[in-house]
């Protein structure tokens, strides 16, 4: 989250291939004057901006554009309503101009028009009608809307997939005939010979010369285009790296074939062939890597296809349609049936199931009558129904959700610090070892020392590969927490998805959390001299004034047995321990006993009876009249039915389990035995919670808490991951690192399985990407040749190069088939 003050961007920018160019884009945008934060995720072609008041949006669009890169941006027409004069117009503009994102904005009076330039991603329509609004005036969403900010950044990649695979073709049909009369007249007897018969040897060197030449600078020359320039300010990158070898090949085959004497005796040899593969092979290894990058947002764009793109509003007493971006909150939105619900709201009339699997996973549609909250993005299904917009554009729940995923697959962990500070020194090392490796050839090696020399220089240029070291950390992340998104659990903080794998103990809140937070009245007895319906009037009456689930439950309890509930005259709540106020001239006390014992009330009168409930697993609570002990209540709140096989997993998963309640000592360990639970924490009065988490974290364990999300606040902060649970109306919990839509314990069991599954993806992505430099640049630079006469060609460097990069990619893909196995199965997951 960005800091108090400060405003973020979110924004597409194509053009990055490698570890390096991420490191550039950095730099250049944290250049820019208002600037604080600046963090760029390769795998999902996105820059994560905060900028304080002096930011400029233009300014960062322009920086990124000077490192080599392209931000992308949209430029739409909206129509203003109620402008008069050109001062107006000023007001418009100046209102638009302030938003985030946005560039340029141009108003015109006599339309009635404003042409707003932004960058992709930076903003929304509600963002700039809200602007203009504020301004005094009112800006409508476009006739005609198009498709919404995701689908132009999928078609902008999808064009740039359909580019690279234009390329491949194109180099792949002149590459062919060149690779294959020059490898068969080295492999296939007679072919050289019928080549020189046929075509003639220097006219086969002036065509070699002429279908390299074609290769590098007509589909090669997105290499050129990028890596040309960076090597101009001293920035090289892997482009940079393509353009040096190849080139380098090309150019000493072209002196070669046109001015031989120019070079050593015995050393013209002609590498037209390798330079054209070298293009070729890479890129076909970017067009892979492009198709299965875009992959890994797959889970994320299947969020935003449950947005519906229009909805059906009541306006001056009409039906009509809308763009989604253009419905207001007060709005009265009609559904019909198998139609999406548009914009979150309130039921007005009419009924209806709707499903909210998509929040909850839950696949049993739930009822939605006059009152009840209904989501955008959740599916109707038999009925129809009207509700009023209360939430619409990025205040919506699904919005949110995309928002929380969106920035968790772009944080950066902890361990790509280690990978950040090698990548930013990997590009001029492997030119330093280019040179190095030149120079050890040319003057110590066995002739044609200088054609030897070209060769290992021109493999070792190719087969370093910082792209994968740069995708070996964020795809993995994408993939892992949009599969998580898919699960219901919500990482609101990428970090949280590294820590998450690391910790010892599960700490649970016990009410609404291992429970249902439903809590029923089983038993109220009487002390001598009080009647029972009377003291549950009194205690119903004091509690109709509390929130508290219990509270709910005795209210209920009287109301069900037909008991009349009054006003209490007055009432004060006291945390932890109870409440009390004056009912019909009583003064009335009801909590746990040691608020009992602070009013001089003695319980042991009850302690056979507390010790029984306790046992069974109930709550005891007792109630006071005027001083004197009146009688002992119990509730009982359900566990919830999938809480045991969520604890069971956590403990294949070779985890400790704790409980901690506000409950008496006696109730929660019933509960935790019942359950199977490890450490219980009893009497925990609600700002004691964070003490027990310390108290937990002893001896260098790392503690996960599980809470509301609300009431536990302070405890989720203070744990090392906090786990909120609760329903789609929570997933904008500040406190927690990870949210949990659906209530359902079994989602911390996929929280934990999928951090430890996608870390173990990273481990072996970042094994398999540095591994392979390491190994592999030694070998291009000719170690192996003076045992065993080895050389490695250029070819199979570049070869290995575009494969280095998609194997990373698609074994983070893995993580999309990622299941936790609960209960008897085992719980580790894929991957």
């Amino acid at each position: 989250m960005a800091a108090e003050g400060l405003r973020t961007l979110d924004l597409p920018v194509l053009g990055m291939t490698c570890a390096s160019c991420v490191g550039r884009v950095e730099k250049a945008i944290r250049a820019v004057p208002g600037v604080t934060e600046a963090q760029v995720n390769l795998a999902a072609e996105r820059a994560h901006v905060a900028l304080s008041s002096e930011g400029s949006a233009a300014a960062v669009a322009a920086a990124i554009k000077s490192a080599g890169y392209e931000p992308m941006e949209e430029e739409v027409v909206y129509p203003v309503r109620e402008m008069t004069c050109a001062s107006c117009v000023g007001r418009v503009e100046k209102a638009l101009a302030a938003v985030p994102g946005v560039l340029s904005a141009s108003v015109n009076l006599a339309t009635e028009r404003a042409t707003v330039r932004f960058l992709s991603g930076a903003t929304t329509f509600q963002d700039l009608a809200a602007a203009v609004e504020q301004a005094g005036y009112v800006l409508e969403a476009p006739e005609d809307a198009g498709p919404d900010a995701g689908d132009r950044e999928q078609a902008a990649r999808d064009a740039e997939i359909k580019k690279l695979g234009r390329a491949v073709l194109i180099a792949g049909a002149a590459t062919l005939p060149l690779f294959v009369l020059e490898m068969g007249s080295h492999f296939v007897p007679g072919m050289h010979h019928w080549v020189n018969e046929t075509i003639g040897a220097f006219n086969w060197k002036v065509i070699s010369f002429v279908l390299a030449t074609f290769v590098l600078f007509v589909p090669g020359i997105i290499f050129y285009r990028k890596g040309v320039p960076a090597l101009l300010r001293w920035a090289p990158d892997m482009n940079s790296l393509v353009v040096l070898g190849a080139t380098a090949a090309w150019a000493f085959s072209t002196v070669a074939t046109f001015a031989p004497q120019w070079l050593p005796e015995g050393t013209a040899n002609i590498y037209f062939e390798a330079a054209a593969v070298i293009v070729t092979l890479i890129l076909v290894g970017r067009w892979i890597e492009a198709r299965a990058k875009g992959r890994t947002g797959q889970a994320i764009r299947r969020l935003m296809s449950l947005q519906a793109k229009t909805a059906r509003v009541v306006r001056d007493g009409v039906e009509q349609d809308v763009a989604v971006d253009a419905v207001k909150v007060g709005d009265v939105v009609v559904v019909r049936p198998g139609e999406r619900v548009p914009v979150d709201g309130v039921v007005t009339d009419g009924a209806s199931f709707v499903d909210e699997s998509m929040l909850t996973g839950e696949p049993i549609p739930v009822e939605k009558t006059a009152g009840a909250d209904v989501t955008g993005g959740t599916l109707n299904t038999t009925g129809a129904f009207r509700f009023e917009a209360r939430q619409v554009g990025s205040q919506t729940v699904l919005a949110q959700i995309v928002k929380m995923v969106e920035a968790a697959q772009g944080a950066k962990l902890p361990i790509q610090a280690l990978v950040d500070k090698v990548t930013g020194w990997f590009v001029p090392a492997v030119m330093g070892i280019a040179a190095l490796t030149f120079a050890v050839w040319f003057l110590f090696g066995p002739d044609p020392a200088l054609g030897m020399a070209l060769v290992a220089t021109v493999a070792v240029l190719i087969i370093a590969c910082p792209c994968a070291m740069g995708l070996a950390t964020p795809t993995s992340i994408m993939v892992g927490v949009g599969r998580a998104a898919e699960l219901g659990v919500l990482f609101r903080k990428g970090e949280a998805l590294q820590a998450l794998q690391g910790v010892d103990v599960v700490a649970f809140d016990k009410t609404g959390t291992l429970t249902e937070g439903k809590p029923t009245l089983t038993d109220l007895v009487t002390a001598e001299g009080f009647d029972e319906t009377t003291v549950l009037a009194q205690v119903a009456a004091l509690e109709i004034r509390s929130e508290h689930p219990v509270a709910r439950a005795l209210v209920a309890a009287a109301e069900a047995r037909g008991v009349t509930v009054v006003e209490p005259e007055d009432f004060a709540s006291i945390p932890g321990k109870g409440v009390t106020g004056l009912v019909e001239g009583a003064r009335v006390a009801v909590g746990a006993d040691r608020y009992m014992a602070e009013l001089g009330c003695d319980v042991a009168v009850f302690a056979e009876a507390a010790a029984r409930l306790g046992d069974e697993g109930k709550t005891p609570l007792y109630a006071a009249v005027d001083g004197r002990l009146a009688a002992i209540i119990a509730v009982a709140d359900p566990v919830k039915a999938t809480t045991a096989e969520a604890i069971a997993a956590l403990h294949e998963l070779g985890l400790k389990v704790a409980v901690i309640s506000g409950d008496n000592r006696r109730t929660a360990a019933a509960v935790a035995r019942r359950l199977g639970i490890d450490e219980v924490h009893a009497e925990v009065m609600p700002d004691g919670k964070v003490a027990v988490i310390e108290a937990l974290k002893a001896g260098g364990r790392k503690v996960a808490f599980v809470g509301d999300g609300v009431n536990d606040a302070p405890a989720l902060a203070a744990a090392d991951v906090g786990l909120a649970v609760g329903g789609g109306s929570d997933v904008a919990i500040e406190s927690a690192d990870v949210v949990l839509t659906g209530g359902d314990l079994r989602g911390a069991v996929s929280a934990i399985g999928l951090s430890r599954a996608t870390m173990n993806n990273i481990r072996q992505n970042l094994a398999w990407a540095f591994g392979y430099n390491v190994l592999l640049i030694p070998v291009a630079a000719g170690v192996l040749y003076p045992v065993f006469g080895l050389m490695l060609s250029p070819m199979l460097a570049a070869g290995a190069m575009a494969l280095s990069s998609v194997s990373v990619v698609l074994n983070a893909l893995r993580l999309r088939a990622f299941k936790p196995h609960i209960g008897s199965n085992s719980v580790k997951g894929a991957a």
